[in-house]
């Protein structure tokens, strides 16, 4: 593997890691969640070992949020940027994908793969929602979807309102005086995008807002290990749930590992042959 760096188009760059195979005409990109990098999600060295050995390039795609916070710079203005799950907006969503799609397309990939694992897998979903008519990607992958409604459960009335409060009066920029989620510290304006339901498109509700998952036209498949934890008990009903909403869903592929959760512990090289057997029903 070696290390990869994307441009976007308002000038930061991202870090990434491809693992390349010879003259491979395939890739998969698989954008990161929330704190998802390689030490908390070790999955991410299988697979792309896995689809690597077999002909297959794969881009382990670090987007705002895969640390806390880390440093970068931006290639417009040459400026030192630092960058995390602290101060990132919802809206560079479809430029942070955009710029790995940009690299893939540029490197002539016949066959381009979008996955998401986690906030990945929901940003995936918000970047196709809006590009539905686009050949490339050709196929989505999402890995454990994120349910949002679930993660803010504790999220108090009080503290929604300091932090609409702390934007309405300018302070957006200023780090809350509490952690967000009980876990994660960051700007007004990061967790008023959590709050304000940007990428809070899967549900585990029948009724629930899937505007966003209805808007995609393009096939692919859905992966979740049967302990996740963040789809309320059930989270075979939770992929079908989403399925269900989807124009693609009698092509779509739903995949339930086995006694494992959210990040595939102790199934980390099952998961990278579940996929490499994915992409390569799609190239035949």
């Amino acid at each position: 593997m070696k290390g990869l760096e994307v441009a976007t188009e308002r000038g930061t760059v991202l870090d990434g890691v491809i693992f390349d195979a010879e003259n491979a005409d395939t890739v998969v990109i698989a954008i990161t969640g929330i704190h998802g990098n390689f030490y908390s999600n070790p999955f991410y060295f299988n697979i792309g070992d896995t689809l690597s050995a077999n002909g297959i390039d794969f881009v382990y795609a670090q987007t705002n949020d895969a640390f806390g916070k880390i440093e970068t710079y931006n290639a417009k203005t040459s400026a030192k940027e630092i960058i995390g799950s602290w101060n990132e907006r919802f809206s560079y969503t479809d430029d942070d994908i955009g710029a790995y799609l940009d690299f893939a397309e540029k490197n002539n990939y016949k066959h381009i793969i979008l996955a998401g694992h986690s906030l990945g897998a929901n940003k995936v979903i918000h970047y196709l929602s809006g590009h539905h008519d686009e050949k490339k990607p050709e196929h989505f992958i999402f890995l454990s979807p994120a349910n949002l409604t679930h993660m803010m459960e504790n999220v108090t009335a009080s503290e929604k309102e300091i932090i609409r409060r702390m934007v309405n009066y300018k302070q957006g920029e200023k780090i809350l005086p509490f952690y967000f989620m009980g876990w994660v510290q960051c700007t007004a304006n990061t967790a008023y995008d959590w709050i304000s339901g940007a990428l809070n498109n899967v549900h585990t509700e029948v009724d629930g807002d899937f505007n966003q998952i209805e808007k995609i036209t393009h096939n692919g498949a859905m992966v979740i290990g049967t302990y996740d934890k963040f789809t309320r008990g059930n989270p075979a009903n939770f992929l079908e749930n989403i399925n269900d909403h989807m124009k693609t869903s009698s092509e779509n592929k739903l995949v339930f590992i086995e006694k494992t959760g959210h990040t595939y512990q102790q199934k980390e090289q099952e998961i990278a042959d579940i996929i490499l057997k994915i992409v390569e029903g799609w190239r035949q």
